[in-house]
């Protein structure tokens, strides 16, 4: 695909995502979503308490549910703060660069990965990586957000290769809310990123003309004090010579095992659509998972399925942290032998 139809893509994209934030805000007058929600609290209220006092305890506040559209400050003018109609949801933390949280978010979030290679399976490279990053979510409109959730710096470690380091790939786009529910606690929200391919070669990024992700993401209530949120979505490379294509499926559940500390089962679904040709960084028969992608050949129909445990620290709606280990479920593991992970999200 040409540059060109690239650009003419990624415009379309952004055109129809702004075009329906204009249709649903000509559909309601300013102020009805919060009213909207406000009336779901009090519905709320009624069934489990005093109404008029949840509404109260909402609204106390600029981070008050429906906080974008609240009438508070935004920062630079621009960036408004995130939807605490949710607060109680935990967001995931294996798959990070494609299992998005689906509320609408302002924060910015630091994350550690301590990816170990297996040394013979595929083929693959055997040693270990470190993945340093800063992903940053914006809170446009009370439904529409900016993400940037690619970027950082990796330090590779590999029996085949001699140890590099270097910077990866970039990537940034829009997510818009589609529907919620408070009353069952329940949200959707549908997006795309695009990654620019401005990563180092030396370790494993910067190959191709382009990667774009679609993806549509979902949450809910299912017990007390539990939470079920699911993801999936496409990667799709402009060039599917130098790239593969993939589609995922990602799971999280949480519950609260302690006052604010919360326990976190997931599990990630990948099959890979189509290989590459094998020329980006000549591998064959095995891919690189989420972080990397080697545009192998032979790899088409494959299928990785993975497991993570972890924990949350809720210390404050402004402060989560924690930590989580991700290994392979099915004999087939590429380049994952397992992952540690460590973050820490700061949200306004």
């Amino acid at each position: 695909m040409t540059r060109t139809w690239k650009k003419a893509l990624l415009v379309g994209a952004a055109v129809l995502m702004l075009a329906t934030v204009v249709a649903a805000r000509a559909k309601a007058a300013p102020g009805d979503l919060v009213n909207t929600r406000m009336t779901n609290i009090a519905m709320m209220g009624g069934m489990f308490g005093d109404g008029d006092a949840l509404i109260e305890a909402e609204g106390a506040s600029c981070s008050s549910c429906g906080g974008s559209d609240c009438g508070c400050d935004k920062l630079f003018g621009l960036i408004a703060p995130s939807d605490h109609c949710f607060d109680c949801f935990i967001s995931p933390i294996s798959n990070p660069l494609f299992f998005e949280d689906p509320r609408t978010l302002t924060e910015v979030r630091f994350i550690f990965v301590q990816h170990n290679l297996p040394g013979t399976a595929g083929g693959s490279l055997g040693g270990d990586a470190q993945y340093f990053a800063l992903q940053i979510r914006a809170a446009l409109t009370d439904r529409l957000s900016f993400i940037a959730n690619k970027d950082g710096f990796i330090v590779l470690n590999t029996d085949a290769l001699a140890d590099e380091e270097g910077f990866a790939d970039v990537a940034a786009g829009l997510k818009y809310n589609l529907w919620w529910d408070l009353e069952k606690q329940s949200i959707w929200s549908a997006g795309f990123t695009y990654e620019i391919d401005l990563g180092d070669h030396d370790v494993l990024q910067g190959k191709g003309d382009g990667e774009i992700h679609l993806f549509l993401s979902g949450a809910r209530t299912i017990f007390c004090n539990s939470h079920w949120m699911t993801g999936t979505g496409f990667r799709l490379p402009t060039d599917r010579n130098a790239r593969s294509s993939m589609w995922y499926w990602s799971n999280h559940i949480d519950h609260e095992i302690f006052p604010s500390v919360y326990g976190l089962l997931e599990l990630n679904w990948f099959h890979w659509m189509g290989s590459g040709d094998g020329t980006s960084f000549g591998t064959t028969g095995f891919e690189g998972g989420d972080l990397f992608n080697l545009g192998s050949s032979g790899v088409s129909g494959n299928d990785i399925v993975t497991g993570a445990i972890g924990l949350r620290h809720k210390h404050s709606d402004a402060l989560v942290m924690g930590v989580g280990f991700e290994f392979p479920l099915t004999d087939r593991r590429d380049i994952l032998d397992n992952r540690i992970y460590a973050d820490a999200i700061w949200r306004y």
